[in-house]
C-alpha cells in the first residue's frame, strides 16, 4: 500500500511538472583536454546508461563506517553486514516511485544492478536520451587512441527530481582507456638476480639497490615468511584491459624468488563483465603477473583472488571499476583486501557527481571491512606521463577518501620515488583522519607552488612501498619493472598477512584502513628525501612526518603488528 501510494503521488508530480521546467544538473565549461568534438551523435546511437539514486540515509553509513575506522571508537573494527549496509543504501520510496515514474513515462524498461537498488540501468537511444536530459549529444575522440565516446558538456532534469538523482551517465564523463599497463614501465631482463641466500633478519643486502625481490621487502619491512593460516581471509587482485596472469610465469617466480614456498601454489578466479585469464604465455601481462607474484608471493599463505574485468562492462565512463566494486557487494564473503594498479589519468576524467557516486560505492564495501587500495599513477604532480598540466597539478585517479592510496619509494635507504604520484583532490576535502599530518606538511612547504594545487584537498599518497626495479617473471624470463603498480600489491600483502594474524586471534580483519594509518604515524618507516617532478617542477619535496611523496611512509610490519593489536 505504500509503494502504490508513492507512485500515485510521483505520477501526479510527473503529470504536473512543466515541460520546461528543467534544472541543470551537471555541465563542463569545455571538451577536456585529450579530446576533440568530431560531431553530432546520431539519433539512433543506442546508449547503456546508468542512474544513481540518492541513497536513504548516506549521512547515517558515513557515521557508521566512522564509528567502526576510528580507533578511539568502542565499536572500532565492528563492520557492517551486507543488510546492513543495504538499509542505510536503499533509496527511500518516494526516490524510486519518483524516479522509477519518470523513466517508464517515457516508454523505458529499466532493471536494477545493485543489492541495494541504488543504481538502475537500462538502454535508451540518442533520441531519447536526448529528450528525458535535455541534452545535445555529440561524438568525442580520443586524440592520442583514436577511441571515439558519445557524450554531452551538459544535462539537466525535471527540478522536482534534482535531489533525487545523484549521476547519470554517460554524460559529462570524459574519461579515456584506463591508464592501466602504462603504470608499468618495462626494464631490460636482468639475468644476475642473486637468491640472496645470506640474507640476515637485521640487514638488507647492498645488491637490493639494484634489484627487489620478495627477499629485499622480507628484510627491509620485516615481513613474516611463515604460512599464513586463516583459510576465510583472501586478497582480491584487479585485472583489466585484458592482462592475465600466468600460472607457469607464477610457479617460476616462486622456485626462483620463494624456493621456502611450493612452486605449485596458485590463486582463484573471479569474473567480472566476462573476464577471463588466458593461459596461452604469449597472454602474460606484465601488470598482471606483477600484481600476482608480488601477492601470492609476498603474503605467504594468503589465498588470492585474481578479480579478472572483461571487455563488456556495464559500467561505461568507469570502464570497469564500479562493476568490480557492485560484483564484490553481492559477494557474502568479499576478500578482505583489494589491490588495483589500474586508473584513469587524471580525476577530473570523471564528472564531479560520478566520482562522488563511486566514491559512495567505495565506502559501502569498506564498511563490510574491506580493504581498497590503488596505485596513485607514475606521473609525479602530473599524475600519469603525458598528461597535460594547464599550469596546475592535476589530481589523480581515483581520490576517493575512502581507499588507500600507495606511493612509490626507491633505493636502500628508501626515498621517494621521482615516478609516485602525489597531491591534493579538486573533488573531495582534506579527510578528518589526515587534517594534522598535512597541516604540518604544508607548514613546511610554505608558499611554494601556490596556486598549482588544491591546499584543502584530500590529500595522497596515504602509503608507499618499493616501486623500482622490482623483479617479476614474464613469458618464463626474469623483467624489471616499476611504478606504483609494484608498490600497491606489495603494501596489500602485508594487509592481508596482519589479517591473517587478527582473524586466527578471533579478531576482526583491518578493514576501511586510513583513520587507522594515520593514528599511527610510529608504523612506518619515514621518508624525509626524495621529490615527485612534473609540470615543469621539481615536485613535492619528502619531508619529516606525512607528505605528498610517500605518505606516512613505507611498511613496518612490527610495528603495524603492534599498532593492530597483536
Amino acid at each position: 500500500m505504500i509503494a502504490l501510494t508513492g507512485l500515485v503521488l510521483s505520477f501526479l508530480f510527473f503529470v504536473r511538472a512543466a515541460p520546461t521546467d528543467w534544472t541543470i544538473h551537471d555541465s563542463r565549461a569545455s571538451v577536456p583536454l585529450g579530446f576533440v568534438r568530431s560531431g553530432p551523435a546520431a539519433s539512433d546511437h543506442i546508449l547503456d546508461m546508468r542512474i544513481n539514486l540518492a541513497q536513504g540515509n548516506l549521512a547515517g553509513l558515513e557515521r557508521a563506517l566512522e564509528s567502526a575506522s576510528s580507533p578511539t571508537s568502542p565499536k572500532f573494527r565492528q563492520w557492517l553486514s551486507s543488510d546492513q549496509v543495504n538499509s542505510f543504501v536503499k533509496p527511500d520510496e518516494s526516490t524510486i516511485a519518483a524516479v522509477t515514474q519518470w523513466i517508464s513515462a517515457l516508454g523505458i524498461d529499466y532493471k536494477s544492478i545493485t543489492p541495494a537498488g541504488d543504481w538502475i540501468a537500462f538502454k535508451v537511444p540518442i533520441s531519447t536520451a536526448s529528450k528525458m536530459l535535455n541534452a545535445q549529444f555529440s561524438v568525442y575522440t580520443h586524440a592520442s587512441s583514436g577511441k571515439q565516446y558519445v557524450r554531452t558538456l551538459e544535462y539537466s532534469l525535471p527540478s522536482a527530481l534534482q535531489t533525487k538523482i545523484l549521476a547519470i551517465h554517460p554524460t559529462t564523463s570524459f574519461s579515456g582507456p584506463s591508464r592501466g599497463p602504462a603504470v608499468l614501465a618495462l626494464a631490460k631482463p636482468d639475468s644476475m638476480v642473486s637468491t640472496l641466500s645470506n640474507l640476515t633478519s637485521d640487514a638488507v643486502p647492498s645488491n637490493c639497490n639494484s634489484t627487489i625481490t620478495p627477499t629485499c621487502l622480507q628484510a627491509l619491512y620485516g615481513i613474516p615468511t611463515t604460512a599464513a593460516k586463516s583459510a576465510s581471509n583472501s586478497i582480491g587482485v584487479t585485472g583489466m584491459v585484458d592482462q592475465f596472469a600466468n600460472k607457469g610465469d607464477l610457479a617460476k617466480f616462486l622456485t626462483k624468488f620463494r624456493p621456502d614456498m611450493s612452486s605449485s601454489t596458485t590463486f582463484g578466479l573471479t569474473s567480472v563483465d566476462g573476464g577471463i585469464n588466458s593461459q596461452n604465455a604469449s597472454d602474460a601481462g606484465a601488470e598482471a603477473n606483477l600484481d600476482i607474484q608480488y601477492t601470492v608471493g609476498v603474503a605467504t599463505g594468503v589465498p588470492v583472488t585474481f578479480v579478472s574485468v572483461g571487455d563488456n562492462y556495464q559500467d561505461g565512463d568507469d570502464s570497469g571499476f564500479l562493476d568490480i566494486i557492485n560484483a564484490l557487494l553481492g559477494e557474502s564473503a568479499p576478500p578482505q583486501v583489494l589491490t588495483t594498479s589500474y586508473g584513469l589519468d587524471v580525476e577530473s576524467d570523471l564528472s564531479k557527481s560520478l566520482s562522488v557516486a563511486l566514491c559512495n560505492s567505495y565506502m559501502q564495501l569498506t564498511s563490510r571491512g574491506v580493504s581498497i587500495l590503488f596505485a596513485t599513477g607514475d606521473g609525479g604532480v602530473a599524475s600519469t606521463p603525458g598528461v597535460q598540466c594547464n599550469g596546475t597539478f592535476p589530481p589523480t585517479f581515483p581520490t576517493c577518501p575512502y581507499v588507500t592510496l600507495v606511493g612509490a619509494t626507491e633505493d636502500v635507504p628508501e626515498k621517494g620515488a621521482e615516478l609516485s604520484a602525489g597531491g591534493f583532490s579538486n573533488y573531495f576535502a582534506t579527510a578528518s583522519w589526515q587534517s594534522s599530518a598535512v597541516s604540518n606538511y604544508l607548514t613546511i612547504l610554505g608558499s611554494e607552488y601556490s596556486g598549482k594545487f588544491n591546499r584543502s584537498g584530500r590529500a595522497y599518497p596515504d602509503v608507499s612501498a618499493q616501486g623500482q626495479r622490482v623483479q617479476i617473471f614474464i613469458n618464463g624470463n626474469i623483467s624489471s619493472v616499476r611504478g606504483t603498480s609494484c608498490s600497491s600489491p606489495i603494501f596489500a600483502s602485508i594487509v592481508g598477512l596482519l589479517n591473517d594474524e587478527l582473524i586466527t586471534a578471533g579478531k576482526n580483519a583491518l578493514g576501511f584502513l586510513n583513520p587507522w594509518l594515520y593514528a599511527n604515524p610510529g608504523a612506518f618507516n619515514d621518508i624525509t628525501t626524495g621529490n615527485n617532478p612534473g609540470c615543469g617542477t621539481k615536485g613535492f619535496p619528502a619531508a619529516k612526518g606525512w607528505d605528498p611523496v610517500t605518505g606516512l611512509g613505507s611498511p613496518n610490519y612490527a610495528a603495524l603488528r603492534t599498532a593492530a593489536g597483536l
